[in-house]
């Protein structure tokens, strides 16, 4: 196996091949695809569509495909869980003090106050598919972080499939997805942080098809006064999510699948084993003291 690594939208990213001769080409496509996900998708770049989108004060705004399918996607993991995951929640991260890229908000100390604010609500957003155009209404703004990587895992490990034809495992800061499989399927650590070396303790799978998400209230961590905040955000309430469970990996058919059930299951907190087996997907959560639970079929090592 062949690895490229990079950073890239604020996470570690990995591309694995089987075939020494397709990795040039699979890490030219990765770091496109990636450009050009951030170029769309990013809260923190004043160049960025989303940044122009949410700030377009309710007008219908056109927008490019990769965009316009980014918000399809969160749109339907909102109407999949039941707004449990919701794009909407813009606002209630700037209400926390995530407002600009994590690195800069943890480098700034802790914040003097914070706010919770509910999420606009999801089914606010409007797409026009013919005129391809999103409108956002005034005072919501979206946030893509729960599905956009995901999305971008799926969608390089398919264009490199098909452009290459090697096996390959796509890593967006944790969000796996793969385009095939050698032999023996790809092996992948278990870990609350996405950027664990690869030799760390933790329980290893393997993975042959699909795609694998990691969601954490581990990592992405800072303090405002004397609160410690985190980034997986109930909508409900805007409040981080103050359930039993610390991480949840789940696998799925694709990437985006699996990252969506992962998010909500941070949320729904004891309500998370019930709502992944009504799913049939397979799960570890691991609670705050380190207890694991599994739904039927995770693999154990």
């Amino acid at each position: 196996m062949r690895a490229f690594e990079f950073e890239a939208i604020g996470v570690a990213n990995r591309v694995v091949v089987v075939d020494d001769d397709t990795l040039e080409q699979a890490a030219e496509l990765a770091v496109a695809e990636v450009d050009a996900l951030d170029l769309a998708c990013s809260r923190f770049r004043d160049d960025s569509e989303l940044v122009r989108l949410n700030g377009a004060a309710g007008r219908p705004v056109p927008v490019s495909p990769l965009l316009y399918d980014a918000i399809e996607t969160a749109l339907a993991a909102a109407a999949a869980t039941d707004g449990v995951v919701d794009p909407t929640v813009g606002a209630s991260l700037r209400g926390l003090g995530y407002d600009r890229t994590f690195e800069l908000v943890v480098s700034r100390g802790p914040s003097p106050q914070f706010a919770f604010v509910p999420a606009g609500g999801w089914e606010s957003v409007e797409l026009d598919p013919d005129a391809r155009t999103v409108r956002v209404p005034h005072g919501v703004e979206l946030d893509l972080g729960a599905t956009a990587k995901a999305l971008g895992s799926d969608r390089i490990a398919a264009a490199i499939a098909a452009a290459t034809g090697s096996a390959v495992l796509v890593s967006l800061g944790g969000d796996i997805a793969v385009g095939g499989a050698p032999e023996d399927g790809w092996p992948v650590l278990i870990a609350d942080d996405s950027r664990a070396a690869l030799d760390s303790p933790g329980p290893v799978i393997v993975l042959l098809a699909g795609g694998l998400a990691t969601s954490s209230t581990t990592v992405r961590r800072w303090r405002s006064g004397e609160v410690e905040l985190h980034h997986v955000v109930d909508p409900r309430t805007g409040r981080p999510a103050s359930g039993p469970w610390r991480t949840a990996s789940v696998l799925g058919p694709t990437c985006v699948e699996a990252n969506v059930a992962a998010t909500a299951a941070i949320v729904l907190g004891t309500r998370a084993p019930a709502f992944l087996e009504q799913r049939g997907l397979a799960a570890r959560l691991v609670a705050h003291d380190g207890a694991v639970a599994c739904t039927r079929g995770w693999p154990h090592s």
